[in-house]
């Protein structure tokens, strides 16, 4: 770029730090030379001196000196491209997994085995898919909340900066309620709980464990259960609420009691056990349901996601019907477990 510039800032980067603004839009420009600019003045916000730290709002003018840099329009042109079928098959699974959509937030009901984030091993996952929905200025949605890669159901995702800001904030806060289904190994007494412990990492760092209050680390951890339905005293259809969101939270926490969710790999701690015949022996855990106020103020989001194909197999040989199931009797409201 080699003449000043004058760029207005859009709603959704309401609240940002100037150096996170000029990293999205000038990814090139290196924070030391970002400093000396401002250090100099030849960077302002509304006609005035700011700094790194500066939290920008919207309607605001940022002056540009020349950079020498490439803005994001042509770093996304210039760099390496992924394949282009790549892309447009990752929209179009994304698009199928679409439970709700509006011009904040989509919420998908994500499949079991596919991975929200990278990591060691993982080449495909939800956040890099969601690139294919990057717009003209580098924006792409962002994830709000997590889950485990065999977990399936409802995952919420902001299309927006405020709206993912928004959101972040009533999680944090707990001012939503999630409500996930499972399959426990026996019957859970009494049949209505909750459970309260400390959680931390294991040796192996791959698991969480049951830890001791005030051991290193250790955060607490609470969640509630209600049984919907039995078969004999072998399976339970159980609802689950985490009040906390710590990693692996209800399958440790199943686990804690003696009725671990059946087909998880890593809490399962049952010798001798057998699956009975017809049920995969896969995680049988769905995130059902999500309430969350909307981040625009207006009302409240709530979305239910349907059994996936190994659950469904599941409820079929059981006999299990999900009309049976009541949210009023079901879904007791954190702190009023029985």
């Amino acid at each position: 770029m080699s003449a000043i510039e004058q760029r207005k800032v859009d709603a959704d980067e309401a609240g940002m730090r100037l150096d996170r603004w000029f990293k999205q839009h000038f990814p090139d420009l290196g924070f030391g030379r970002l400093q000396k600019l401002l250090r100099t003045g030849q960077v302002r916000v509304d006609g005035k001196r700011a700094e790194a730290a500066t939290r920008i709002a919207t309607g605001q003018v940022i002056r540009i000196p020349p950079l020498g840099v490439s803005v994001n329009a042509d770093d996304q042109r210039n760099a390496k491209p992924r394949a282009r079928k790549l892309v447009e098959s990752d929209r179009e699974a994304i698009e199928q997994m679409v439970l709700f959509e509006d011009n904040d937030v989509m919420v998908l009901n994500k499949p079991a085995g596919l991975a929200v984030q990278g990591g060691s091993g993982v080449n495909r996952h939800v956040d890099g898919m969601l690139e294919a929905f990057t717009d003209r200025k580098g924006n792409k949605p962002r994830l709000v909340h997590r889950l485990d890669r065999e977990t399936s159901g409802v995952l919420m995702v902001a299309k927006t900066r405020r709206a993912a800001q928004e959101l972040t904030k009533a999680f944090r806060h707990r001012n939503t309620r999630k409500i996930y289904w499972a399959i426990l190994a026996g019957i859970p007494k009494p049949a209505q709980g909750r459970i309260s412990s400390y959680l931390v990492r294991d040796e192996s760092g791959e698991k969480m464990r049951i830890a001791r209050h005030g051991e290193d680390e250790a955060q607490h951890a609470v969640s509630l259960y209600n049984v919907v339905e039995r078969s004999g005293q072998k399976l339970a259809w159980v609802t689950m609420q985490p009040v906390t969101g710590r990693t692996h939270q209800l399958r440790a926490h199943a686990a804690s009691m003696r009725h671990p969710i059946i087909g998880d790999p890593k809490y399962f701690n049952i010798q001798n056990w057998e699956l009975p015949g017809g049920i995969q022996n896969k995680l049988h855990l769905l995130a059902r349901r999500i309430l969350i106020p909307h981040p625009s103020g207006n009302g409240m989001i709530d979305v239910s996601a349907p059994l996936p194909p190994h659950m469904q197999q599941t409820w079929n040989l059981l006999g299990f019907d999900v009309n049976d199931y009541d949210p009023e009797e079901h879904e007791p409201a954190p702190g009023k477990a029985k």
